[in-house]
């Protein structure tokens, strides 16, 4: 009897609850997302605390926060949160592609300076990054950031092409960044368990393009990044793939072939079923499962969850309490 409850112990020691949550916390311009964090009075994120504190995240991998030079509103956001009992010392954000000027026609309406422009759309720099704050230490300087990997250089691409060359012209795909935000590996250390990697990303939406489906074939490309980047992985490490994959694979538009090969993945496992994770307009595009959580098969799924805060976001946060498979 002793023996069984020192290893059910042990197993709780070694339990680790990770999640991703595309928060939505974006603003019409630098600056203010800072601004509604200090004031203490935005409903929204009220809300987002709310669901936070509720769940308990060890590690939380975030989209679709605004992200600024010093990462001022991430720290004032990691601030409020410890003051409501969610203490995240380890935090780590990066520029996303979003927002970041090109000087070229990437979207091919022939004009200059729009939002889709910019490496990864985006009204002002910064608009709509992700983040990862974690309970535990993050391996700063392990961080792989492939935010300015270049669409061209993924094996495979689908990049479009229009009479047998590249939309927007060789200048444009010699320049095309494949990550509409970012694609980071965040190994985070993990007390009786060792390095954790998360593997997150937030990838274009397939629509909003014309028939060349450039931001069709984007997405496509993003999910497939990490269909490639498994393919050369030899890192014994768990980890999870997590984050804004923006695709569905039964509903909605998108290529939806990535994504299921993803899920099928034999070094993956989907403990989520089909249901939704995104409360989108009706009819169209509807309510979609664009939100991914896939631990490693080196985790065993303790439990997982997937909890809906309409005031903080149209997205669900997913969560899963993983320990190690090995006994």
């Amino acid at each position: 009897m002793l023996a069984l409850a020192c290893t059910a112990a042990t197993a709780q020691d070694r339990t680790v609850r990770i999640a991703t949550f595309n928060s939505e916390l974006i603003r019409k311009g630098p600056g203010l997302l800072l601004r509604d964090i200090l004031k203490g009075k935005d409903p929204q994120i009220a809300a987002f605390k709310t669901v936070l504190v509720e769940i308990r995240p060890d590690i939380i991998a975030l989209q679709g926060i605004d992200h600024d030079l010093r990462s001022t509103a991430l720290h004032a956001l990691a601030d409020d949160l410890a003051q409501a009992g969610l203490d995240y010392p380890y935090r780590f954000t990066a520029a996303p592609n979003a927002g970041q000027a090109t000087g070229l026609d990437l979207n091919g309406n022939g004009k200059l300076g729009d939002a889709d422009d910019n490496h990864g759309y985006g009204r002002f720099n910064g608009m709509g990054g992700m983040a990862v704050l974690s309970r535990y230490p993050i391996q700063q300087d392990r961080i792989e950031d492939y935010t300015p990997l270049l669409w061209r250089d993924l094996q495979g691409h689908i990049y479009p092409m229009q009479d047998g060359a590249p939309f927007g012209g060789v200048q444009v795909f010699e320049t095309h960044r494949l990550s509409s935000r970012g694609h980071w590996v965040v190994p985070v250390t993990v007390p009786d368990i060792g390095p954790v990697r998360l593997m997150t990303f937030h990838a274009s939406p397939p629509v909003y393009d014309g028939a060349e489906d450039r931001n069709g074939r984007r997405n496509h490309d993003e999910v497939a990044f990490w269909l490639d980047y498994l393919r050369r992985d030899d890192n014994t490490a768990p980890f999870a793939i997590l984050g804004t994959a923006n695709t569905d694979p039964a509903r909605g538009d998108g290529r939806p072939e990535a994504i299921t090969a993803l899920l099928a993945h034999p070094r993956l496992q989907n403990p989520f079923d089909d249901s939704p994770t995104a409360d989108f307009r009706d009819p169209v595009p509807g309510d979609l499962r664009v939100d991914y959580l896939l631990p490693s098969s080196g985790w065993r799924v303790v439990d997982h969850g997937m909890v809906s805060a309409p005031d903080a976001s149209r997205h669900s946060l997913l969560w899963v309490d993983v320990t190690p498979a090995d006994p």
